[in-house]
């Protein structure tokens, strides 16, 4: 009995030690990275926003602790491990930006220890690729819909342009960074409520993404990395 009562008390020990700790150095060393992206303006192939409220392209220590609480939060509903392996990958941050690995680079939270490989099967989320592949055509109606804007201007309501070495590539949001984008999916209503049927789908954590992308003929998109590599991006064709 002594030793159970003393091994749960250094359970509980651990989980506040745990639960306590900041990330070391990590605000230092994103900072760095982002100003030497800036000074050249794009950096694999990705062009800042300079958006105040952008996790990707702000430094200030104030998101970077946010990050660090907002994945703390999203830890507790997985394992005691997990939530201990995620606060691992948040205090070595620096470690780990500044010697990143030649496939995985992302710029702003690297996690430790996940497979590295060129694509994932289909199979690996099978449900959710399936899913998308069954309402193909409910997706496609209404983005034939939003399509039909760009008659009228070159820049509709709603759509993003981004920087390629040549031709046009817009994205229209209905996640970004978590959040819904409210007058967006007004205008993708089924396609909306499709994305809450996923299993897999990012949408209530700071790097939830999903989006309507479209390219004009002979567009070339430089070679990037996302922010992270905690997510895979499924592409619907």
């Amino acid at each position: 009995l002594a030793a159970v009562a003393c091994l749960l008390l250094l359970f509980v020990w651990y989980c506040y030690h745990v639960g306590r700790e900041q990330p070391r150095a990590y605000g230092a060393a994103v900072n760095a990275l982002m100003q030497g992206a800036e000074a050249n303006g794009l950096q694999n192939g990705y062009a800042y926003c300079q958006a105040p409220e952008c996790v990707r392209c702000a430094h200030s220590d104030g998101l970077n602790q946010k990050l660090y609480h907002n994945l703390q939060e999203y830890a507790k509903r997985y394992s005691w491990s997990g939530m201990g392996r995620i606060h691992k990958g948040i205090r070595e941050q620096g470690r780990y930006l500044s010697s990143r690995p030649s496939i995985q680079k992302p710029e702003v939270f690297f996690l430790p220890d996940l497979p590295t490989v060129p694509y994932f099967s289909r199979d690996a989320q099978k449900h959710d690729v399936e899913l998308l592949e069954r309402n193909f055509q409910t997706i496609l109606c209404e983005f034939e819909t939003l399509y039909k804007a760009f008659s009228n201007c070159s820049l509709p309501q709603g759509w993003k342009m981004n920087s390629t070495p040549s031709g046009e590539w817009f994205t229209f949001y209905l996640v970004n960074q978590g959040m819904c984008v409210p007058r967006n999916c007004r205008k993708c209503p089924r396609t909306y409520r499709l994305l809450g049927s996923l299993r897999t789908c990012i949408g209530n954590n700071v790097f939830g993404n999903a989006c309507i992308s479209m390219l004009s003929p002979g567009t070339v998109i430089a070679e990037h990395y996302g922010p992270t590599n905690i997510r895979i991006r499924c592409h619907l064709g």
